[in-house]
């Protein structure tokens, strides 16, 4: 594949090597390492030169470091003359601060938005960004894609009961997310409403919808340390649920995510490989996350 160099960070370097692999890639030769003082350092080992050139870098795990290695990465390429520099970042760093809900809050996925175009990039790639209204932030070309289909079809393959199922959004957030999955399949929604008393604590839920007797799957954009989703996962067992499922796109799983899961009252279910797309599974699962 001519004129295309793949780089790729330090956050998620197993999905970097399965995109190569299935481009039939290899993946470009970049160094990264900290001084001392917690620098970055980063050194590009080949030319680009006209090239057009990928960099594959998630907001997952250290996030600071790893946004920082990233636009770091894009300058070095966009100052060593390279064509164009695509970002493919599956989890946009910073994506729940998009907007300004109480006086004095930083917008901080806006200064991400305006730091990724400052380095150099010319194309944003991300996948499921938790607000669209990000994509307005860039004055670059910012390409969404959604995970949708994946979850369709391992639905379909893999819950035997799935026609007689309600799509339940954990948020108000994800209201149209859900409601685009259960048309597709042809079935109800359901929707929880929750409040919180502080960022990552819920307060309180309410269901709106009738879930009872039916195999309810809970579908959301991240998981990071699990509280809403288990909350959301006992409310509806509460409201009559025969049956839990939970689909994520991106599973953060910080502090104390692996231990509510395996106590929340989940089905067990293989850990399943969609078209690399990441899902939540119950006890069964053995606190190896990673991102989509």
């Amino acid at each position: 594949m001519p004129n295309i160099v793949l780089f790729s960070g330090s956050s998620h370097h197993d999905l970097s090597q399965k995109v190569a692999d299935r481009l039939g890639l290899e993946l470009g030769k970049v160094i990264t390492k900290k001084f001392s003082n917690q620098e970055t350092c980063v050194e590009i080992g080949e030319s680009v030169r006209g090239e057009d050139v990928y960099i594959v870098q998630s907001g997952c795990g250290e996030i600071n470091d790893n946004l920082m290695e990233l636009l770091i990465m894009i300058n070095a390429c966009k100052i060593a003359s390279a064509s164009r520099v695509t970002a493919v970042i599956p989890c946009f760093p910073y994506a729940r601060q998009d907007k300004k809900d109480k006086s004095r809050a930083p917008i901080s996925a806006k200064l991400v938005a305006n730091m990724l175009s400052v380095a150099g990039a010319d194309h944003i790639i991300t996948m499921d960004l938790h607000a669209s209204q990000i994509q307005g932030f860039f004055d670059i070309a910012v390409d969404n894609l959604y995970a949708e289909p994946a979850v369709l079809q391992w639905v379909r393959e893999n819950i035997p009961e799935w026609k007689n199922c309600i799509i339940v959004s954990p948020d108000a957030g994800g209201a149209k997310r859900v409601t685009s999955i259960a048309d597709r399949l042809n079935v109800d929604f359901a929707l929880i409403h929750k409040e919180r008393k502080k960022a990552n604590e819920v307060d309180r839920m309410v269901l709106v919808g009738d879930v009872k007797d039916r195999v309810a799957i809970l579908v959301d954009d991240m998981a990071d340390t699990c509280g809403t989703i288990c909350y959301a996962a006992d409310k509806l067992i509460d409201a009559g649920a025969t049956k839990v499922f939970a689909i994520l796109t991106h599973g953060i799983f910080s502090g104390p995510a692996i231990s509510r899961i395996n106590s929340a009252p989940f089905e067990a279910l293989p850990q399943p490989q969609s078209r690399g797309s990441q899902f939540l599974v119950s006890s069964t699962f053995d606190g190896n996350s990673s991102d989509s």
